[in-house]
């Protein structure tokens, strides 16, 4: 299904932020690596932590779901041994647990999304996996993958967090399992650091211990630990947000998100920093985040490394603002559902946006005027760019069309169901 996203100039409303997909993932698997039976209160419903909720259950969880929780009864140390596992498009999903399933025999993680999660590589896990005695086969770093392990042993384990947090994660939900310690040396520059305080915020809760660097470059994990079952609550997810909070930002608004922490780890909150440096109106009290926006937005420089998955709504509204944008330190952007720089400017272009690429830069020369619009635009299969590239339609003066845009669910099922409650004029229409 394609989107038509119409030019809006009022957006105006209530909403509640949807849960974090990051915490819902985490927590599901820590209640699936635990013996015994765990809550997890209010978790996200999206293609990714449904795929997560799939695979543990195929790996020999229980799990029963109401409206408000989840109940997980985990395997512990013992996964079932399975022949396949889908993880669909979610590449957090499928590293995680191709740390997971070597402790099973023989695994193959198979590649429903070609064009997407099966264009991603993989090849720093792969490495540091072998040197668990994790024997892999794989297409080159890429899906299909199959894991042969069954008794992976700890020690010193090396790992590159050049271009993903992922992989040093995958490691730290596995290695405390481990018969042996193990030590994890991180090389090179660590991407996305807030995501891994995440993991470690999620293992502490669940009763791991791991002793880590201040700068989390290396990692001392004591083996023979066993994950306790645990009552965790999922708090409001700032990625999803961060597309509501930009398209207040760039319209005349009047827009209420509940359910966002003002203390929370999550390093996306750093959307309501970066808007208020772009003196868009609002306020941030008892995890309410209020906008009134009037439209007027200035440009920002700013770190995109610790915020990765706001920067495209951070860059949607940089569109629009006065002066020149430059969000630096974004590399990892490369190495998502797709390329998040060229593959998202290249759309930008398309409707009339005035931006330039780095290798690890986005450059926006602001049209505070707005833009042409009247294009039809490809997605990329790619929720972050969907919901980015919605933002700058609503500031078009022509209406876009965003090709595939129901691969949202991926992470926000529900984005354009709120952005209509908060009068965006957006319809549905089936694909050309």
């Amino acid at each position: 299904m394609d989107v038509i996203v119409n030019p809006t100039p009022k957006l105006q409303g209530n909403i509640g932020a949807l849960s974090s997909k990051n915490y819902t993932t985490r927590y599901l698997l820590v209640a699936a690596l635990a013996e015994g039976t765990s809550t997890v209160y209010f978790p996200a419903h999206s293609e990714d932590s449904d795929a997560m909720r799939r695979c543990i259950q195929d790996l020999g969880a229980t799990l029963i779901e109401d409206d408000e929780k989840a109940i997980i009864t985990g395997f512990g140390k013992h996964p079932k041994d399975v022949k396949e596992l889908n993880v669909g498009n979610a590449g957090a999903v499928l590293r995680f647990l191709m740390g997971i399933a070597s402790l099973c025999s023989d695994v193959t993680f198979v590649n429903t999304y070609p064009d997407s999660l099966g264009k991603r590589p993989h090849d720093d896990l792969i490495v540091a996996l072998s040197q668990l005695g994790v024997e892999v086969e794989h297409n080159d770093g890429r899906l299909p993958i199959t894991i042969r392990g069954g008794h992976p042993i700890g020690g010193k384990i090396k790992v590159s967090g050049e271009v993903s947090s992922q992989y040093l994660s995958a490691l730290l939900f596995l290695t405390p399992l481990l018969e042996e310690d193990s030590e994890i040396e991180v090389l090179g520059d660590l991407k996305s650091k807030v995501v891994v305080g995440q993991t470690l915020e999620v293992l502490e809760q669940a009763g791991i211990v791991i002793h880590a660097s201040e700068d989390y470059m290396v990692f001392r994990v004591p083996g023979r630990q066993s994950y306790e079952a645990k009552t965790y609550t999922v708090q409001g997810d700032y990625p999803g947000s961060a597309a509501i909070l930009a398209a207040a930002a760039v319209t005349q608004s009047d827009v209420i998100v509940e359910r966002l922490s003002a203390t929370s780890k999550q390093g996306e909150r750093a959307i309501v920093d970066v808007l208020k440096m772009m003196e868009v109106p609002l306020t941030h009290e008892n995890d309410i985040v209020h906008v009134q926006g009037n439209g007027t937005l200035k440009a920002i420089e700013f770190d995109g490394d610790a915020a990765t998955d706001a920067v495209l709504a951070m860059v949607a509204a940089a569109v629009f603002a006065e002066g020149t944008s430059r969000f630096y330190n974004v590399e990892n952007l490369r190495y998502k559902e797709c390329d998040r720089i060229t593959d998202y400017l290249a759309e930008l272009r398309k409707a009339g946006a005035n931006v330039e690429e780095r290798q690890a830069e986005i450059i926006v020369h602001g049209r505070p005027e707005g833009v042409e619009g009247g294009v039809e635009i490809n997605a990329h299969y790619d929720h972050r760019v969907i919901m980015a590239l919605s933002i700058v339609g609503l500031r078009s003066k022509q209406p876009i069309r965003i090709k595939d845009a129901h691969h949202v669910a991926k992470s926000y099922p529900q984005f354009f169901d709120h952005m209509k409650a908060l009068g965006a004029q957006v319809e549905w229409v089936d694909s050309l």
